[in-house]
């Protein structure tokens, strides 16, 4: 033990000495950033410097040049302008006097000495396909510059400055010369029938540019429009594409791109110099901090050792069974890992519990179960609050229209959720805005329940209900406006006394169920109003029965009938589910005893379609709607059956037919498909039409001919069980025996043995 104590000693040293240097390389860490922000920060503010006197530099350069070459073209063309010469040189119609070419080449010749920067000017004239020069007036056959004339000719020059090109300047000099051209049409300012050239000499610009360009730090490039580079300064290639660039700017007369930049190593060179004082500056600083941290760890080691005794207590034990060195570090964190998840396991817990318990006490409120201790379980577990034995209930139940196809449909899990907790907030906040209490719960998926509390009974709570429905109404209009949600409300009566709040959630709950019957979305359930019984279904099936008789009847007299159906649904307060079984039920009867009489009717109450009109019944929001639908539906049905019954008459019909199977009684082909053809019915409809009038089948009636006919037959003549068979309609002897056999006991030999028997003694 004495061992253990000492070695945790060496722990707790360890420890202090641990926490101490942990510093450390933070601060070195933060010290090394801030140096390193500081030289980012310098660099940038010596780029930004940079980049500005770069950008002088340059526009400086630019404007050098475009303010010489400007300069030189209005100079020229003022010059050209104020001569008389040139006047007369392009309107003159016949041949040019020489005196006249004399004067514009001296002019010429002037203008070309009166700026370095120009290499040539000539005249072209397109009349007469002459080019005059200073040296005099020429054929354009073997001038110097005869390529750059034809462009102009076929029309891809046009006027204004040109990019950089190559000039034949003379025979004498073989090496080309790059200048760069202007056009002017002639006569100024916009004249056909000429054109004045300007050459510039690129050399020129190219000297400007190298002066005002350092070379040794600086690069600049020019690039014309298609982005080809004209010209680098001090031609430098390798310094601009090595180098970095700091600005892009445009020189828009001759369409050039200047780009300029600090060529490598030279970007920040400048910034070198350190000064000793920042340097013991930072050393002072780092020296403080030291002192500061060795001073807050031995400030803050007190409470931290107290802790770590505390926790050493508890886990003393645990090293000793281990044997094992366990990092305090370590430890420390295991601690206060294991203690929070228990407290957020805790703490979980009991949330959920305390939830659970309270929807669980809900649903025992509403169905009256597990009242003891009832008042104590509400002032612990509900939100309300003042709550006793005397106090006055108001159960309403709240539900979602339409809740599979409009809200199922149209949300998400998650947005579903967040309305249903959206619809909480706004039924509590509305029921505070009375000054009444209320706890909300969804009691199912598209239901939920409101409890409302007040005082007890006296006659200002008997407003109370009034209240609780304005509540409603408010939070059914808020919530359709803001959350597109219809939702619909039942509030039962006023319930004095915890014990009661069953009886008002029952009453609330039937008015939920009879919300066809409702005047709106929101109904009041009356006093003492609970479950509807027991439905009287024979009573109902009866008045449904007389409707469908007569229907089948055709008599208009059906839709009195389904009115008092309706007016006894509406009686009798029966429903939502009941109402629509019933006309479900009707509506099957009606199919059974009509749709045979044609294919037309057996179409219109087919199964697709009565599963339709109930679609259409269970989407009805009131009981009205669902009359008026039928009624709609019944009376286009109603027409058509008219119609089909009207196409011949029911009892000629029944008795054409009586007749004909009389006749055709011994024709094998004799059935039901047969007379279908035959009048134009549907063999259901025929099978319905004998089994009314006649009180039997049609099968049971073509057998009573047929046994009358070979009764006659085996009495009266000689002929074969075979011959007898062919004649009533068999196939053969066998069937004909086995089906006489069946209907009157005995087989046809016997049958004629008997009867002849009988009949010798008489004669």
């Amino acid at each position: 033990m004495a061992s253990w104590s000492e070695e945790w000693g060496l722990l707790s040293r360890n420890w202090y000495y641990r926490l101490l240097f942990s510093y450390f390389p933070i601060f070195f860490l933060t010290v090394t950033i801030l140096i390193f922000i500081a030289f980012v920060f310098i660099n940038d503010i010596s780029k930004e410097e940079t980049k500005k006197a770069d950008r002088i530099s340059s526009s400086y350069m630019i404007d050098t040049v475009d303010r010489t070459i400007r300069d030189i073209e209005l100079s020229i063309l003022e010059t050209v302008q104020s001569q008389q010469a040139y006047k007369l040189y392009f309107n003159n119609t016949n041949l040019t006097s020489s005196d006249t070419v004399y004067a514009i080449a001296q002019n010429l010749r002037e203008l070309s000495n009166s700026s370095s920067w120009i290499q040539s000017i000539y005249l072209y004239d397109k009349r007469n396909k002459h080019v005059l020069t200073v040296s005099g007036s020429r054929e354009v056959e073997g001038f110097s510059d005869k390529a750059w004339i034809d462009q102009m000719g076929t029309g891809s020059i046009g006027s204004g400055w040109q990019p950089v090109r190559e000039f034949d300047a003379d025979s004498v000099q073989r090496t080309p010369i790059r200048v760069l051209t202007v056009n002017k049409d002639m006569p100024l300012p916009f004249g056909s029938q000429g054109t004045l050239v300007i050459n510039i000499k690129m050399s020129s610009i190219e000297q400007s540019v190298d002066s005002m360009v350092n070379g040794q730090l600086s690069f600049l490039t020019i690039t014309d429009r298609d982005g080809k580079v004209v010209y680098n300064a001090h031609s430098d290639q390798e310094g601009s594409i090595d180098g970095q660039e700091l600005n892009r700017l445009a020189l828009e007369r001759l369409g050039w791109t200047i780009s300029s930049g600090i060529k490598a190593g030279n970007l920040f060179g400048w910034v070198s110099v350190i000064s000793y004082v920042w340097v013991i500056i930072a050393i002072v600083t780092v020296i403080c901090a030291i002192v500061y941290i060795v001073y807050i760890t031995r400030r803050n080691y007190k409470p931290i050792q107290i802790i770590m005794n505390r926790i050493e207590s508890h886990q003393i034990r645990a090293f000793e069974h281990s044997g094992a060195r366990t990092d305090e570090m370590k430890m420390i964190d295991g601690v206060l890992e294991n203690l929070i998840n228990h407290m957020m396991d805790y703490d979980k817990k009991s949330r959920e519990n305390v939830l659970m318990q309270r929807s669980k006490l809900f649903n025992a409120l509403l169905h009256g179960e597990h009242m003891e201790n009832a008042a104590e379980q509400l002032k612990e577990l509900s939100p309300l609050n003042d709550v006793h034995d005397s106090s006055c209930f108001v159960v309403v139940v709240g539900e979602i229209n339409r809740y599979e196809k409009g809200f199922q449909e149209r949300y998400t899990r998650g947005e579903q959720n967040t309305l249903k907790f959206a619809l909480m907030n706004v039924l509590q906040e509305l029921s505070r805005n009375t000054g009444v209490q209320c706890w909300t719960e969804w009691i199912s998926v598209d239901r939920i329940a409101i409890l409302f509390v007040f005082k007890e009974q006296n006659d200002n709570n008997l407003d109370m209900s009034g209240q609780i429905r304005v509540v409603a109404e408010e939070c059914k209009s808020w919530v359709e406006q803001n959350l597109r949600i219809s939702l619909s409300f039942g509030i039962g009566p006023i319930a004095q006394g915890i014990g009661t709040i069953r009886d008002s959630y029952a009453a609330a709950e039937a008015v939920m169920q009879r919300k066809l019957l409702m005047t709106g979305d929101v109904g009041q359930a009356d006093c003492g109003e609970t479950q509807h019984p027991l439905l009287d279904t024979y009573t109902y099936l009866q008045m449904i029965a007389d409707f469908v008789k007569r229907f089948r009847m055709s008599s208009g007299q059906w839709r009195e009938q389904l009115e008092e159906i309706f007016t006894a649904f509406e009686q009798n307060k029966l429903p939502d589910d009941e109402i629509r079984s019933l006309i479900q039920a009707m509506l099957q009867m009606l199919s059974r005893e009509v749709a045979m009489m044609s294919e037309g009717l057996q179409e219109e109450l087919s199964e697709e379609n009565i599963n339709r009109w109930l679609s259409a019944v269970e989407e009805a929001e009131t009981l009205a709607d669902v009359k008026s639908l039928l009624f709609d539906g019944l009376t286009d049905l109603f027409r058509t059956y008219v119609a089909v019954t009207e196409t011949k008459s029911y009892k000629a019909m029944v008795n054409e037919m009586k007749n004909y199977i009389e006749e055709q009684f011994a024709n094998p082909d004799l059935s039901l498909k047969h007379l279908s053809d035959r009048f134009q019915i549907t063999g259901k409809h025929a099978s319905y039409l004998f089994k009314t009038e006649f009180n039997m089948k049609f099968v049971d009636f073509v057998t009573e001919l047929r046994m009358k006919e070979t009764e006659q037959l085996l009495l009266n003549t000689d002929y074969s069980l075979q011959d007898i068979a062919l004649k009533v309609g068999y196939a053969n002897g066998i069937t004909l025996g086995r089906v006489f056999k069946r209907v009157t006991g005995i087989t046809p030999g016997d049958y004629r043995r008997l009867k002849r028997e009988h009949r010798e003694p008489e004669e």
